[in-house]
């Protein structure tokens, strides 16, 4: 589709995902009920995981991630400089203590030698990030975790479908994580998952998500029984038959659209291979990438000032380009418990220079073509 307005990212819904929705409404079970298992069992398989578990969104499956691995006051995680804040938020959620490594220079994923050099006797975790749908490197950072004793966590909310050495995201950490918002792969509106080989790690994020009760609704109809023990301190992080219903029907779809994702993909990367003035992200042979997001980064003397003036460009024209991400600890809420500007260089030189471009399976290759025209004319001003 062509519109005048062209966003960086949005959900597709159509009529069959509305019809399973409005099935859903005039059925029994609205949340806690048999949609949200149908849900977790078609995810897990699309990633190759023994469990999934449906949660709220995807700060709560973070969330619950920390607190599965039992990560507490006093706790030191890993985590990339370079990413959205609720990857480091949800160490700070549970007391812990949020240690940022850079990122790699060519891939903006994290820089694994740097991370092997922070790890402390009080190191718990690593939170990786597929950035804008790249692998981190998986296979290196489970080997890490592995050698160090640490849980390992992936933030693969831009990466469903993505692979590291034949390996699919989501198959790989102790306990990884999605989001299904609407400028995701998939959407359920709001909602998350979690994926794990541990049975154990499964069933406390269920009971977690359900107040720290061991029982749901469900299972306590099915049993005829109305006894509940609250066993742990837990959270209202359920995901509803609504909300599942809608993302089945958008996961049946999603090997088409991350076709498109990659077709997008490649049509800039062949008219942007000749732009000095642009650096694109580079794609490790051992890894697919998923294209959630089509960063660039602006490369001229100003490189800030140049991506400012493309971004005003682009509005100009009704094309909402991005930027992600600002390095976290450059956020007021980080600046005040004493992180300091330096502490990442590659993360803090790639966030003055990135752009993201429109990237979404609805993106029409002429609006497409207006986005590679604006953006190759606008830099042909600056050097």
């Amino acid at each position: 589709m062509s519109s005048s307005f062209v966003p960086y990212g949005r959900q597709i819904v159509d009529d069959d995902d509305i019809a399973a929705v409005v099935e859903a409404l005039r059925g029994d079970w609205l949340t806690s009920g048999p949609a949200v298992g149908r849900f977790e069992a078609a995810f897990a398989e699309f990633v190759g995981a023994a469990h999934a578990v449906a949660v709220s969104n995807g700060t709560a499956a973070l969330h619950l991630a920390m607190l599965a691995a039992d990560i507490g006051p006093g706790d030191e995680v890993i985590v990339p400089a370079l990413t959205f804040a609720a990857s480091a938020n949800c160490v700070r959620y549970v007391g812990g203590r949020v240690v940022f490594a850079d990122v790699d220079t060519e891939t903006l994923t994290i820089d694994v030698a740097h991370a092997a050099s922070l790890i402390t006797p009080r190191t718990r975790a690593i939170v990786a990030v597929d950035y804008a749908g790249l692998p981190a490197d998986l296979t290196a950072l489970r080997a890490l975790a592995d050698r160090h004793g640490l849980h390992f966590v992936e933030d693969a909310c831009h990466a469903p479908g993505a692979t590291c050495d034949g390996r699919t995201v989501g198959s790989v950490a102790d306990a990884s994580t999605f989001s299904f918002h609407p400028v995701k792969h998939i959407t359920t509106g709001e909602g998350g998952m979690i994926t794990t080989s541990s049975a154990a790690l499964a069933a406390r994020c269920r009971t977690l998500r359900n107040h720290g009760i061991a029982t749901d609704a469900r299972s306590r109809e099915a049993s005829g029984t109305w006894a509940y023990d609250m066993v742990e301190l837990g959270y209202n992080y359920r995901l509803t038959d609504l909300q599942c219903v809608l993302g089945l029907s958008q996961l049946r779809k999603l090997p088409a659209w991350l076709e498109r994702r990659r077709a997008i993909a490649a049509r800039y990367d062949a008219a942007f291979a000749s732009e000095p003035r642009l650096r694109r992200q580079h794609v490790p042979a051992n890894r697919t990438h998923a294209w959630h997001l089509y960063p660039v980064r602006v490369c001229t003397r100003d490189a800030a000032g140049a991506r400012q003036a493309v971004h005003a460009a682009l509005r100009a024209a009704g094309i909402h380009a991005n930027v992600h991400y600002r390095p976290v600890y450059l956020h007021s809420a980080y600046r005040s418990l004493g992180y300091e500007p330096g502490l990442c260089p590659v993360a803090e030189s790639a966030y003055d220079a990135l752009l993201s471009l429109p990237m979404w399976p609805g993106l029409a290759e002429s609006d497409q073509d207006r986005v590679i025209d604006i953006v190759c004319s606008e830099l042909s001003r600056h050097v």
